[in-house]
């Protein structure tokens, strides 16, 4: 299919707002590239991409396809982050013109669209999915401005049943979710029947971040996680 018949209604899609041509750190194994979507449901305050969220789409389907042709040979994998990749259903059509390509795709999402997740996993649109777990029932307000721990239950059971390989993740402000929570949550996973590793993720500091947070006094206190049922990583 030619790219430029990746449209809606006529006019060309604009839903990425960025590209990030290189990255041995995102797509564990592989050279790969991030397409970054506008726009998020979620309204994380340490979220450190707020123009992404907040922003809107720069680049065409058509106009990224045309720079992935540009790195066969060069690249591996792509990566579809954000903002939330999934809140745009047209993913799906341009998911599958980038496995034409012969690249594979890795999806980053907060979990909060599982009709779409299963329609990339179904169509094998997916080789690899991090799984953002914002918090249990009684945090996700604080944590996420919202209530969306139903779909990402439903998010996590669909990739419990399937066979693409996936990890779960948690983003750590010690203001927002504190060592007790996190042992909630990794009891929480392993009792779904996950059995991977678990990874946390520091908030980073010094940077411009989409909400005040506050201060991030505690940190990760791994003491405090070695009751887990789970194996638990700490990533920068």
């Amino acid at each position: 299919m030619n790219t430029s018949s990746v449209h809606t209604s006529g006019k060309a899609i604009r839903n990425i707002y960025s590209i990030t041509p290189f990255t041995l750190l995102d797509y564990p194994g592989y050279p790969a590239c991030i397409i970054w979507f506008a726009g998020c449901n979620m309204r994380c305050s340490y979220c450190y991409n707020p123009d992404i969220v907040l922003g809107k789409g720069r680049l065409t389907y058509a106009g990224a396809l045309d720079f992935l042709r540009s790195r066969r040979g060069l690249l591996e994998g792509v990566v579809l982050s954000g903002g939330e990749c999934l809140l745009h259903t047209s993913v799906l059509e341009f998911a599958s013109r980038v496995k034409d390509l012969g690249f594979l795709i890795k999806v980053d999402t907060n979990g909060s669209r599982p009709d779409v997740l299963k329609a990339l996993v179904e169509e094998s649109l997916a080789d690899y999915v991090s799984l953002d777990f914002k918090a249990l029932p009684d945090r996700e307000i604080a944590v996420t401005g919202g209530e969306y721990f139903e779909d990402f239950s439903k998010c996590l059971n669909l990739l419990l049943d399937g066979s693409v390989t996936f990890e779960v993740r948690t983003t750590v402000h010690s203001g927002l979710l504190q060592s007790h929570d996190l042992l909630r949550m990794s009891f929480f996973l392993a009792q779904k029947g996950y059995s991977g590793v678990y990874y946390l993720q520091k908030f980073q500091r010094n940077v411009l971040t989409l909400g005040e947070p506050g201060p991030d006094r505690e940190g990760i206190d791994l003491a405090a996680l070695e009751a887990s049922p789970l194996s638990i990583q700490i990533r920068g």
